[in-house]
Formats: structure tokens, sequence, C-alpha cells
């Protein structure tokens, strides 16, 4: 085996543990912060969940990391080395600052980064017309039925129409898109996908764990604290399990896709696949790098964004876990940051607007926003000033 790829794959296996570290707190934010769980306890279990993940769902997301971003001959064993490290720094970085940054944009930010920069422009792999099409109607539809249902529910309300049709046209495009997607009238995917999901994941979370906690309140409401702990705290234990899980099956992916495309650009096997020892490593390294948790970040998800209760560590846990779930079963690298960060938001924001620390999710979305394109600026130069010494 050659040495860059043996070195690529060592690179891989250290960018899922690097994930782990910094995105441990997904997953354990809401049961420390609610006292479910301590912070040891929650390390080693989610740590095992986010093991057992990549076993449990379908090799999608490795797919799409590794055949659906940059066309087969920009995608090098020298560029994906170089994406790695680009993705790597970065991810350290953000954790040291304790920055939730996106470690799935990161990678992909680097491989599209040097796949340009080693194949130019055309190495990108562009959806086509008809997936934009559709896209963009389907968005309409859901703006404007959104913008419409919002918009006569505060004017009976009697609040500000303008926020209301702001607001609609963001919830509805959220909603109608997975919907359509999940009814097999929309397909997304690649680079499209990715960058569609930047967008909605967090408002998906945000929709999900917000209605199933005014749900929770409303069957509960006659309930008294101490029960209600008593009740959920176990149950908040699970949904961070299941929610774990499925940042190891989506996150866990990205070193599985990584490490199959080294091989098949090295000639170690005919075509894309997914060896099971890859499945096994892969889900080690995120393993370990999750028993060391994130504890900065940790301390940004859990505490700086909005105070919780068990029911709604609950609530937020089984909403981004589900949405995870769903986006991982179809191949789309999504960020678990986003996704959980948005679900706490919205458990936080059924107590009122000023229940959410704004300014922090302000700069969480800023930093979401600006990964792709900082890792492929970075990794597109840092590959063009490594080819002048080759």
């Amino acid at each position: 085996m050659d040495l860059l790829i043996i070195t690529g794959i060592v690179l891989a296996l250290m960018l899922n543990f690097v994930n782990g570290v910094n995105d441990a707190s997904h997953s354990i934010a809401t049961v420390v912060e609610t006292r479910a769980l301590s912070p040891l306890k929650a390390s080693i279990s989610s740590a095992i969940a986010n093991f057992i993940g990549p076993f449990v769902f379908t090799t999608a997301v490795a797919a799409t990391i590794g055949t659906a971003l940059v066309v087969p001959g920009a995608m090098t064993p020298l560029s994906l080395v170089v994406a790695m490290l680009v993705s790597i720094m970065l991810i350290l970085a953000a954790t040291h600052i304790g920055l939730p940054l996106s470690s799935s944009h990161a990678l992909i930010g680097g491989i599209l980064g040097t796949g340009v920069a080693a194949a130019g422009l055309s190495a990108l792999i562009l959806p086509p017309a008809g997936m934009i099409k559709s896209l963009i109607l389907f968005s309409l539809i859901g703006a404007g039925i959104g913008a419409l249902i919002l918009g006569i529910l505060a004017y009976y309300l009697k609040e500000g129409i303008r926020p209301a049709l702001v607001l609609g046209v963001i919830f509805g495009i959220s909603v109608t898109i997975p919907l359509m997607i999940l009814a097999d009238l929309l397909v997304l995917s690649g680079i499209l996908a990715i960058i569609v999901f930047i967008f909605i994941s967090p408002v998906i979370g945000f929709i999900a764990a917000f209605l199933f906690d005014l749900l929770v309140s409303h069957l509960f409401r006659f309930s008294r604290q101490n029960r209600m702990r008593r009740i959920f705290q176990p149950l908040q234990v699970a949904a961070s399990l299941f929610q774990a899980a499925g940042h190891g099956a989506n996150d866990g992916q990205h070193a599985v896709g990584v490490i199959s495309a080294l091989l098949l650009a090295g000639g170690l096997i005919p075509s894309f696949m997914v060896p099971r020892w890859v499945v096994f490593l892969s889900a080690t390294a995120i393993a370990l790098g999750t028993s060391f948790g994130g504890w900065k970040v940790i301390n940004k998800l859990a505490k700086e964004i909005t105070k919780i209760r068990p029911y709604q560590g609950f609530c937020a846990a089984t909403s981004g876990g589900a949405v995870l779930a769903m986006v991982t079963a179809y191949g789309i690298p999504v960020s678990s940051t986003q996704v959980m960060s948005g679900s706490i938001v919205g458990v936080g924001a059924t107590r009122g607007v000023k229940a959410v620390k704004w300014e922090v999710t302000r700069r969480m979305m800023e930093a979401w926003v600006v990964t792709i394109p900082l890792a492929s600026a970075l990794s597109w130069s840092a590959y063009r000033a490594l080819a002048l010494f080759l």
C-alpha cells in the first residue's frame, strides 16, 4: 500500500477522532445540563452509541463524500490528504476556542477546494437543471403556504405582520423540502443537497423540538416538576443515546467515505465500495474522540444558548436524533451541531423569545455559514502551494 494512502487513512481516522472530541457535546449537552447524567457517564454512553451508529444505518453518506462532490480524476490521494489536514486544523482550532464548527462542512469544503485546485471548476459535480427547477418550485410553494398561515395567525393575534411573513417563508421552505423528499417528489443529492441543508437543517430541528415541547407540555400540564423529572430523566438519557447514534451514523461516515475514496484512487478496489474494516476503524475513532468530550462546546450549547429542563432535553434530543436519522438515510452529510443547536433553541423558545440568548446563536450561525467557503479557500491555497514543489 502506498505511503500516501496510508497517511491518508491515518488522517481520516484522526479526522473522525477530533470530530468526536468537538462534536461529543451535541448528544450529551442536554443530559449534562439537566444533571440526568454526570459528564463522565454521559461521555462513555455517548461514545458507545456513536460507535454503534455507523453499523445501524446505511453507508449513503460515505458514498456522497466519496463520489458525489468532485469527479474521480480530481480526487487523488494527495488532494484528499491536503483536504483532511485543513479540516483537522480547522476543527482543532474551533474546539480550542469553544466554537461549534461543523466538521462535516470543514471536510466537504476541503474536498471541494482541493478538487478545484487539482482540476479546475470542471471538477465539481454540479446538480442537473431539473433538480434545481424542482427545488425552486417546491420552495416557492412552501414559502407561499408558510407565509399565508403565519400571516393569518399574526393578523388575528394582532402581532407584527412583516416578521410573521418572513418566518412563514423560512418555516414553509424548511418543512416543505424534507416532506417532498420523504414523499419521493423531490430528489436532492451531492453539493446541492449539502448547501440546502446547511440552511434548513437547524430550522427543521427548531420546528420539530418546538412543536414536540408544546405537545409534551400540554400532556403533562397538571404534573408537578418532581414527577416530570422522574419520568423524563431516563427518557432523556435514552433520547440522547438515539441522537448520539445518529451523530455517529452521519459524522462517523466521513472517514469511511474518504478512506474508500483513497482505496479507489490508489487502485486497491475496482469501484467505490465500503469494506467492513473501514467502518469498524472509523466507528472506533469517533467513539474514542467522543469519550474525551468537548467540554467548552458543551458549555456553549447547554448553558449559553438557553436553560432547559429534563423534559425539554428529551424533546430536543429526540427531535435532533430523528432529523439526523432521516438525512443519514438519504445520504446527506449535515452538521449535527446545527441540528442539535436548532433543537435546543426550539425548546428554549417555547418559554418566549427572551429565554434564548440569540447573540450566542447568531455567532454560531455565522461560523456555520463560513465553514465551507473558508475550508475551500484554505485547502485550495494549500494544494496550489504544495503543487509548486511537486
